[in-house]
């Protein structure tokens, strides 16, 4: 007997249809064999599912059994098709009417004793089974939570292979799972960093409140200990709360990744790499690749401590997902592309031993060079604000009488440029003023006599590229809408000139 049960695969963060088939016939000698372009996982599940099977009461008919996965000419690979392979060979055992299955999309691993395992990339699936038109999706109960934040599909768990014949055989009928994402977005968060707790560096804060407000690539510049690498760590605490959407996103890369809990993703990322990491751990890696550090930092912080302890070699893979704002992956298997918008921050000192220009400096200044120089032009050229964290003295540590801005007060001026940014690219595929290409700033960014005769000025002075041109531009933007202006002034344009020529100068050593 023959039957079919639809499943999901996995190319990427991209989701395909896929058909399990199963067929118990007579002829032939009695086997147990799977094609379809399986990877080495799906190969050696026959075992697997053959004994959780028996462990739950079923036995395998001495026959000539073959599983098919379809379509033959994509390559699957995963865990999560345990489950719909013993729900169809059941079915072909006639345990399971073929029309329970019709409008069912099954995902789940199994392990020996027929218990229903966890697996990865759930959200994704479920997202897509809905969009082709699925009503029902079946899957581990540990991803219930997960499956069920996606409206408009019955998600339901299941934690055995019983329960499941249960479920199709109509002889259990659990409650679908439904997440009110809305509510989970809009709870208060706790953030273990806060601005309230650095002293003083009110230009460093300011230009930091500036980076987030357009979602603006920064480095922070300084000698150990001003507070940088805390400044970094409070980024999330004044972005604004993730959208429905990005929500969405964040959690199916965490989920192909992996390193998803039992729930959804409520928090902007941060990820934070050490200066060891390997390319393929940053930019996605394996034979079949997972996102890397670049795509877990979708929509959120992807910071960089230490900067030019970094391999110069990984850090030049982060050129093209700045630009491009994704990740393309090229390997036998095929070609991988996944999302990588994230706002970079990066932190380091001006020197080896960090006190550059001051007496203190023992580096010289062909030790500075050499330092300095492990960081790109064409990668620094791609960081929009650059800002020196100056040294904190005994009396801003001491002074308990003054009270620092907390995070909750900067997240509110950042809520209303992004409001204000939302607004203005309403119907365009950009959102922020950092994604702006060259026509749209000449859309948003029109100067003044006064503005552009300072522009011209800085552009000579200082030999900026077309690159930079623009990147001051967006910049100035973002700053008027901080200051709710609608026109680019020149203080706007002074200020993000200003974080252009801190990272020149330091360079230009």
């Amino acid at each position: 007997m023959f039957s079919s049960v639809h499943s999901m695969s996995l190319h990427g963060i991209n989701v395909r249809e896929v058909s399990v088939e199963a067929d118990v016939s007579e002829g032939g000698l009695p086997v147990f064999e799977m094609v379809g372009f399986l990877g080495s996982e799906i190969k050696e599940s026959r075992g697997r599912i053959r004994t959780a099977l028996k462990n739950s009461g079923f036995f395998l008919p001495p026959k000539r059994i073959t599983v098919n996965l379809s379509p033959a000419d994509q390559r699957k690979s995963g865990s999560h098709f345990d489950l719909p392979v013993a729900v169809s060979l059941l079915t072909a055992m006639g345990l399971i009417l073929p029309e329970e299955l019709s409008d069912t999309v099954i995902a789940g691993e199994l392990s020996l004793s027929g218990k229903v395992l966890k697996v990865n990339g759930i959200l994704p699936m479920v997202l897509h089974s809905r969009k082709i038109g699925y009503k029902r999706f079946i899957l581990p109960l540990e991803n219930a939570e997960e499956g069920g934040a996606a409206p408009g599909i019955e998600v339901i768990g299941v934690q055995s292979l019983n329960e499941t014949l249960e479920l199709l055989t109509g002889e259990k009928k659990p409650e679908p799972v439904s997440i009110d994402i809305k509510k989970l977005l809009n709870s208060m968060k706790e953030y273990k960093n806060d601005f309230s707790a650095i002293r003083g560096q009110k230009a460093a804060k300011r230009a930091v409140e500036v980076s987030a407000a357009g979602m603006h690539n920064i480095l922070l510049v300084g000698p150990p200990g001003g507070g940088k690498s805390m400044m970094a760590k409070c980024i999330p605490s004044i972005l604004p709360a993730l959208t429905e959407e990005e929500c969405m996103e964040i959690t199916g890369i965490h989920s192909i990744a992996g390193i998803l809990g039992n729930g959804v993703v409520t928090e902007r990322p941060f990820i934070s790499p050490h200066h060891t990491v390997s390319s393929q751990a940053l930019s996605g890696g394996g034979s079949i690749p997972k996102p890397g550090d670049v795509s877990l930092a979708h929509r959120g912080v992807l910071f960089l401590d230490e900067l030019p302890e970094f391999d110069r070699n990984t850090l030049e893979i982060l050129r093209q997902p700045l630009e491009d704002r994704e990740i393309h992956i090229s390997r036998a298997s095929g070609n991988y592309t996944y999302p990588a918008d994230f706002l970079l921050a990066a932190a380091m000192n001006p020197c080896k031993c960090g006190y550059y220009p001051g007496q203190r400096c023992t580096c010289g200044e062909i030790g500075v060079k050499k330092y300095l120089s492990r960081i790109s032009r064409p990668l620094l050229d791609r960081i929009d604000i650059v800002s020196y964290v100056d040294e904190i003295s005994f009396d801003e540590l001491n002074d308990d009488s003054f009270k620092e801005e907390s995070s909750e007060m900067i997240r509110a001026r950042v809520t209303e440029a992004f409001d204000i940014q939302k607004k203005r690219f309403k119907d365009m595929r950009i959102r922020f003023n950092s994604e702006m290409t060259g026509d749209d700033i000449k859309s948003f960014c029109r100067l003044g006599e006064k503005e552009e005769e300072l522009l011209r000025d800085s552009f000579n002075l200082l030999g900026l590229s077309a690159r930079g041109y623009h990147r001051i531009l967006r910049t100035a933007r973002t700053i008027a809408d901080l200051d709710h202006s609608d026109n680019i002034n020149c203080a706007h344009l002074s200020e993000a000139i200003a974080y252009r020529t801190t990272g020149k100068g330091i360079w230009d050593v």
